[in-house]
């Protein structure tokens, strides 16, 4: 395994983070955190160490600058800026496509909560650099419906099952998905999926979903 800090440079950012690649990875995953989060993110990084084990590299890295952040803890605001989050995925993106050891491999998405509408707005507006994308506990409505009729990269959305207003906002997303799409849901999970083996289960979820796309070992 090699780990190194990465600096994801945007049109108008320079964004921390960290990229880790498998021996022979068939694949990347950019990881869009939610709200109030950041690469740091717990659960994400679980996530991101079972797609490793399935041979596929993953970005984890901070949406937004350090200033940034501290006005979001204090307004809310900039975590629901769907368009900003996307702009800074998208370069995210750009920059796997430079980078020694991601370079030429197919890209998946994995976005939590509001990230979840920054990774399918970026899976629309490049169709032809995203392979499929995978919503933990996400909001795809925020994307909105325009947007969500473009997506053509095939979508899992995980969703709990003790979280009834996100999964229904996420059967209503499905419903308007241009590509192919499916629900998971862990039965039982609340929006956090802090339950025992809820977050394993995603993992697990994911994992499969993004193998089938990047043939993935194992696969």
């Amino acid at each position: 395994m090699t780990g190194r800090e990465v600096t994801v440079r945007t049109a108008d950012a320079v964004l921390e983070g960290n990229l880790d690649l498998p021996p022979g990875a068939v694949g990347v995953a950019a990881f869009a955190h939610g709200s109030g989060s950041s690469r740091n993110s717990p659960r994400n990084r679980a996530v991101a160490g079972a797609l490793r084990d399935a041979g596929i590299a993953t970005l984890l890295f901070d949406l937004l600058t350090a200033e940034e952040e501290r006005v979001d803890r204090a307004t809310a605001g900039l975590r629901f800026d769907i368009g900003l989050l996307a702009r800074r995925l998208t370069g995210a993106v750009d920059r796997l496509a430079e980078w020694e050891g991601t370079a030429g491999l197919p890209v998946g998405l994995f976005g939590a909560s509001t990230g979840a509408a920054a990774a399918l707005r970026c899976a629309a507006e490049h169709p032809g650099e995203v392979v499929g994308v995978v919503s933990r506990g996400g909001r795809p409505d925020l994307a909105g419906t325009e947007t969500l009729r473009r997506v053509r990269a095939p979508v899992l959305l995980v969703v709990g099952g003790a979280d009834t207003r996100v999964l229904e906002l996420n059967e209503r997303a499905l419903g308007e998905l241009g590509g192919p799409g499916r629900i998971h849901v862990v039965p039982g999970a609340g929006h956090l999926f802090e339950e025992e083996g809820a977050l394993e289960e995603v993992a697990r979820a994911a994992s499969a979903w993004f193998s089938r796309l990047m043939g993935a070992r194992g696969d």
